[in-house]
């Protein structure tokens, strides 16, 4: 969970921890690849948190494919309504002060918080692998330049610089919120993979390639990537927990499009109109435990995929010994 730990963008690794999932992708040291992926999914058959967080996920991603399935409201931010009703059979978790459902906007919000997740971790994951992976393939002076950018990027206040690029950029809505979340939170992904690259440069198959005449670009691609699959997705998860709660944050504060439907945006609205104090507390409890919901099942996730990158990390089996009677 080191990933989720440091947000996704504080923190360092030492490259001694990072040297186990190379055991785990090149077991024997003789160049015997293990098959891509299939650690992943043992992994998850056998981790009772992951399963968990692989259904919470399942669950929020039907919500996001087929809103209407689960509420007849079409338009969320319509006033249609009766305004600051309680909770009943029409409206599940009452309507707004100004007269909307709030069940239909947690319902058709789930869509683009989850697409700020999924977008914005898998653009900070891509630039994590092509920068840090560069970096320990290519070495010498792209080593240092890459790496005095990784550095430079660690270091930063990722937070407040998060609210100057969002308030410096205007209200984009959606694109700008995801190109923010990119450029704050691939540095550490790009620390961890370029310590892991740097454990597998000189193995066998790599080797092996280089003398077979493959370009530099073939081998980063298909020899070298493909035994970090595992570290990879549990740096796509990581980027994508710290999206959906960094995305939150900057639109409860009122960066980004606040006529746009997010859990986020819901949040702004109830603070705003003071829905705690004026009775109507699901506005805000409502996509608060929602965004809990989906983080956790992004960090339950990482937990297997963390243990596949580093099997310190994977807990001990107790064997049951039946003692034979005297």
């Amino acid at each position: 969970m080191s990933a989720i730990a440091s947000g996704g963008a504080g923190g360092a690794v030492g490259e001694e921890t990072l040297a186990e999932p190379t055991v785990l992708a090149d077991e024997g040291g003789g160049g015997r690849r293990t098959r891509p992926g299939a650690g992943i999914i043992r992994a998850i058959r056998g981790n009772k948190k992951a399963m968990v967080g692989t259904i919470l996920l399942a669950i929020f991603t039907l919500v996001a494919i087929a809103p209407q399935l689960f509420t007849s409201v079409r338009d969320p931010n319509k006033r249609a309504f009766d305004i600051s009703l309680s909770p009943s059979v029409h409206h599940l978790l009452g309507t707004t002060s100004f007269g909307q459902d709030i069940w239909a906007q947690l319902v058709w919000g789930t869509r683009q918080s989850l697409l700020v997740a999924v977008i914005a971790g898998a653009g900070a994951c891509l630039l994590s692998v092509v920068i840090g992976v560069s970096a320990a393939y290519l070495g010498g002076v792209a080593d240092d330049v890459l790496s005095l950018l990784i550095d430079v990027f660690l270091v930063l206040p990722t937070f407040p610089l998060i609210i100057v690029i969002a308030a410096y950029a205007g209200s984009g809505g959606f694109m700008v919120v995801v190109a923010v979340l990119v450029v704050t939170g691939w540095s550490y992904g790009a620390r961890q993979l370029r310590a892991q690259a740097l454990s597998l440069r000189n193995r066998d198959f790599l080797v092996a390639a280089r003398v077979r005449g493959e370009r530099q670009s073939y081998i980063i691609i298909f020899e070298v990537l493909p035994t970090m699959i595992s570290l990879i997705t549990a740096n796509f998860l990581g980027a994508a927990l710290y999206a959906v709660l960094t995305a939150a944050g900057l639109q409860y504060i009122g960066l980004g499009d606040p006529s746009s439907i997010s859990w986020g945006t819901m949040l702004h609205w109830g603070q705003s109109a003071e829905a705690l104090q004026t009775g109507q507390q699901w506005w805000v409890i409502a996509p608060g435990l929602c965004i809990a919901l989906l983080g956790a099942a992004f960090a339950l996730l990482n937990y297997a995929f963390d243990e596949v990158s580093n099997p310190a990390l994977r807990p001990v089996r107790r064997v049951r010994v039946k003692r034979r009677a005297a």
